[in-house]
Order: C-alpha cells, then structure tokens, then sequence
C-alpha cells in the first residue's frame, strides 16, 4: 500500500464528486423532499386507527384464551401478539400501542398523555372492569421520526450502490481502468481509494442532511449519536463492498443498471424503510435478513426510537461487518482492470 498512490486517487474521486453540481444536489433535495412530503402526509392524528398489545406469554390457558377471543371480538381494531410484557409498555410510552393488556396476569396499561388510550380504554371499560390498571407516559413517535432512519439508509443504498457501480463502470468503459493499470497504482490501492472516498462522501452528505431536517423538523432521539454514526459508517462499508462487487467485471451501462436496480429494490420494499415487519410472513423475514439495508434501518431504529445501547444492536453490527468483508473479499477477488467480462 503506498499513501501517496493511494491518497491521489481518493482526493481525485471526491473532487469529481463535489464538482458535479447535479448530482450533489440530487443527494441533498432528494432525503429532505422525502421527509417533507411524509410530514405532510402524515401529520395530525386524523387517522381513527387503535392498536393493542395482547400479552399472551409462553402458555396461554383456555380461561384466558376464552377471554383473549371475546376481548378480540371488537371490529376495528389491532390486535398485536407480544411475549413480553416490558416490550409492549415499551411500545405503549412512545404511542405505538394504546393499550395494553395482559390477561394472565389481569392488567392492563395505558398511557396517560394519550387520547388515543383514553379513547381505547373506555372502549373496553366494562370488559376491563375486572382488571387492575396501570399507567404510563412517554413522548408520542411521530412517523416522519419512525420512517426518518429508513428514508436515511435508503438514501445511503442509493448512492453507495450507484455512485460506485456506475463510476467504475463507466471508468472500465472509457478504459480509465486501463490506463490506471500501467501505472504502479495496484487493485487494492484503487479499490480501496474508491471505498473510503464513498464513505466519506456518504457520511458527510448525511450528516448535513440530518443536521438540516432535524433543527427542521426536530427529530425524536433516545440514543447516542456516536452509536448512528458506528451504524451509518459500517452499513455504508457493507453497502459500497457490495456495489463494488456488482460492478467487478460489468462493462455495460445497461447491465450495470439492471443489475443494481435487482439489488437495491428488494431492499427498498422488503427492509422496513416504509412499514414494520412485524406481522409478515416468516419466509419473507428470513429473506430480510439477508438484506444489508434491513439491519441498518433496524439497528437506527432502535438507537432513535428506543435508545438501544451497543450491546443491543451487537447482532445487526456483527451482520455488517460480516457482509461487508464478504463482499470486498469477492469484488477484489472479481475485479477486472479491462473491458473484457
């Protein structure tokens, strides 16, 4: 690895970057345009939708089911299957659940600075007459501070993905590789150039686009900032790793569209950035598992919205990094200086 070699094409890469006057626009208006059009639509509590959890345990008697079914009964309503009970309340103090209730245990929880709860409760106020109530508050969860860590990570899909596969192939394209291979700079130097100065460029355009919608929007925030950042920087890493490794041999501009198109839409649909997972099938979220971005959102959400701690997203951390060396461990092994596939 020789520094000056390797130095010369990163400073080269980010200056054609910030010099495309287009394409840095794009990565600014694009998240913020999102965020605003989500605001919008989303905003006020118009929307007459209630959700339960339903604490069932490990084993559930037939007294209890019995009741659980005729609870149930009422139209219009979610009813959303917890194992325990401090998640749910959990859910409850950030107004994604209006009520709570464990049948087992004949409690109920509601959330005191909710109408939604209030409204909930008197709904089942004669079937609750048995139960003893409790209570809880917490700041409510908007959805543009729900949906923000996908509309972030899938910001950061899209140009790691294709501010890496269309430079590099259109750099074997025009046979830039090719002449980069006649001099001493070697594969690893390049590639390596190549991904540090998309991380760069990711983490900056994200950081000024977070900072811009939060003093905005006023983003909700539990956790810590260096966690995101860990999040952000090693989900990037992966991101890259893979959008190098799609683009180790490809010499069209067609295929390396098609080819990035089939690798980021899965995971815009099927990676939580617009909608929870948590009642799909199981096949589809082992699927999602396999999916860089799905651990990225996931392990985001959890710092923002629920302020996990490291340790508490040490297996979406783990994932990354795995992915991530798998990737650039292919891509460098693919990689091709020529125009030949």
């Amino acid at each position: 690895m020789n520094i000056k070699r390797f130095f010369a094409v990163f400073k080269a890469r980010n200056l054609e970057f910030f010099r495309d006057k287009s394409s840095l626009g794009w990565n600014l208006a694009f998240p913020v345009l999102l965020l605003l059009v989500f605001s919008i639509i989303f905003s006020g509590d118009e929307r007459a939708v209630y959700k339960v959890g339903m604490v069932t345990g490990l084993t559930v008697a037939d007294e209890e089911r019995s009741t659980e079914a005729k609870f149930t009964a009422t139209k219009f309503i979610d009813y959303i299957d917890y194992q325990k009970v401090n998640e749910a309340k959990a859910k409850l103090s950030r107004h994604s659940l209006d009520l709570v209730v464990d049948h087992h245990q004949q409690q109920y929880w509601v959330n005191e600075e909710s109408a939604k709860s209030y409204l909930v409760e008197r709904i089942f106020n004669e079937q609750l007459s048995q139960y003893s109530r409790q209570q809880t508050s917490g700041k409510k969860i908007r959805y543009i501070d729900w949906v923000l860590p996908g509309i972030l990570g899938m910001n950061m899909m899209f140009s790691c993905l294709f501010g890496v596969g269309y430079v590099i192939v259109r750099y074997r394209k025009n046979s830039v590789l090719k002449r980069l291979k006649a001099t001493p700079l070697s594969a690893f130097e390049f590639v390596s150039a190549q991904l540090l100065s998309r991380l760069f460029i990711v983490m900056f355009m994200s950081m000024i686009v977070y900072s811009g919608c939060n003093a905005l929007f006023d983003f909700y925030m539990l956790g810590s900032y260096f966690n995101l950042i860990i999040i952000g920087v090693l989900g990037s890493f992966c991101l890259i790793s893979l959008g190098l490794l799609v683009a180790s041999r490809s010499k069209s501009d067609e295929l390396i569209g098609g080819l990035l198109n089939l690798t980021s839409w899965p995971m815009m649909m099927l990676s939580g950035v617009w909608f929870s997972l948590e009642g799909a099938p199981s096949a589809l979220k082992i699927f999602a598992d396999f999916l860089p971005l799905t651990h990225i959102v996931a392990a985001a959400r959890k710092i923002i919205t629920e302020g996990a701690t490291f340790s508490d997203i040490s297996y979406h951390v783990n994932i990354l990094m795995l992915m991530g060396v798998i990737f650039l461990t292919l891509g460098a092994y693919f990689f091709s200086w020529n125009t030949e596939r």
